[in-house]
């Protein structure tokens, strides 16, 4: 076993970044890149990035590969985006197949030592599911400042140049994959009860034809209400921008873990309209704007768009939610992770 003063040997195992627009892969690359500034603590390699044996192999997504490297010679920890019931309106697949599928997820859980939940309500969850509450850590995604920030007006209105968009239009952000369970239909619907506002979606159809609703989804990309514009996914490196240009970003989603999206637009203190989810008071507190329906989403927008001092409170809310997720606080969490899991597991396994 090493001592407290050697440098740990993290192998990140993770597929995320292979499908684009998936908020899965922004949270594994704001990660990595965070344990990796801490170098006098870490050695962090990628898949099959050449380096020393593991200590710790940290999986971040459910690959069949990746299981097989939880094993008795590493302390295996692995990153929970999403719990099985977080699935239904996502994907769409015959019933013994996602039956089976949402099986080898459990057991992908139940095979790691330690799990990483991002979400603090997802806890219970996983209990239900036979995880051990003791092997369960909430630490919170986490943006980069470098590159989710406040831009000049010049170049919002350039980029509001790029899409057609008036430069005094008030622009609604919806963000994700285009899915039943981001809530596009309802935010559709608020863009038809507000047609003197611009609604503006960045995303697409990550997994194809088998994504739940696609035909519907797809008939209303193809032809959408006067004032709304489907963008398609959007390079993240190209995203700061598009919050920027945005006035405020509205996911009427049905289920999240942790949206990254919601962490990316309040770096550029964009007010936040949410679904009123019971999931969002643990991880925004009472720092976003929020209703159950349609018309409840539109009198908030029609709000912020007119009253001033209105807009202002939420911008100043956002703010709030970008100052808890800083990167001094996440990094400070992983700093005293992975030696602890790693000291309370090595001896178990007797590791070297």
């Amino acid at each position: 076993m090493k001592s407290p003063n050697e440098i740990l040997n993290i192998r990140m195992l993770s597929a995320a970044t292979s499908v684009d627009g998936q908020g899965v892969g922004s949270a594994y690359l704001e990660q990595v890149a965070l344990v990796r500034e801490q170098k006098d603590l870490f050695d962090v390699k990628i898949n099959k990035e050449k380096g020393p044996r593991p200590d710790i192999v940290h999986v971040h997504t459910v690959n069949p590969s990746f299981k097989r490297k939880m094993n008795n010679k590493v302390v295996s920890v692995i990153y929970v985006h999403f719990i099985p019931t977080t699935l239904d309106g996502s994907i769409r697949l015959p019933k013994l197949a996602f039956k089976i599928f949402k099986k080898y997820v459990i057991s992908t859980y139940r095979k790691a030592d330690e799990i990483v939940v991002v979400n603090p309500v997802f806890k219970k969850p996983l209990v239900e599911l036979g995880c051990n509450p003791d092997n369960i850590t909430y630490i919170p995604n986490y943006v980069s400042k470098d590159q989710f920030h406040k831009i000049s007006e010049e170049e919002r209105n350039a980029l509001r140049d790029k899409y057609g968009i008036p430069h005094d239009k008030f622009v609604v952000l919806g963000c994700g994959q285009v899915q039943t369970r981001k809530g596009v239909l309802d935010y559709v619907e608020c863009a038809k009860k507000n047609p003197d506002i611009q609604f503006v979606w960045a995303g697409g159809f990550s997994f194809g034809a088998i994504t739940d609703g696609y035909e519907e989804l797809k008939k209303i990309m193809a032809n959408p209400p006067e004032n709304v514009k489907f963008i398609g996914i959007v390079p993240r490196a190209e995203m700061n921008g598009i919050f920027n240009m945005a006035d405020t970003l509205f996911m009427p989603s049905f289920s999240e873990l942790m949206p990254m999206s919601i962490l990316e637009a309040v770096n550029s203190s964009k007010p936040i309209i949410l679904r009123d989810l019971d999931i969002y008071p643990d991880i925004f507190f009472d720092d976003y704007a929020k209703a159950a329906d349609v018309e409840g989403w539109s009198k908030i927008i029609r709000k912020l768009a007119s009253d001033k001092a209105y807009y202002a409170e939420y911008a100043e809310k956002a703010d709030k939610i970008a100052s808890f997720y800083s990167k001094e606080h996440v990094g400070a969490l992983w700093r005293e992770y992975y030696p602890r899991v790693y000291a309370k597991w090595a001896p178990k396994k007797k590791l070297k």
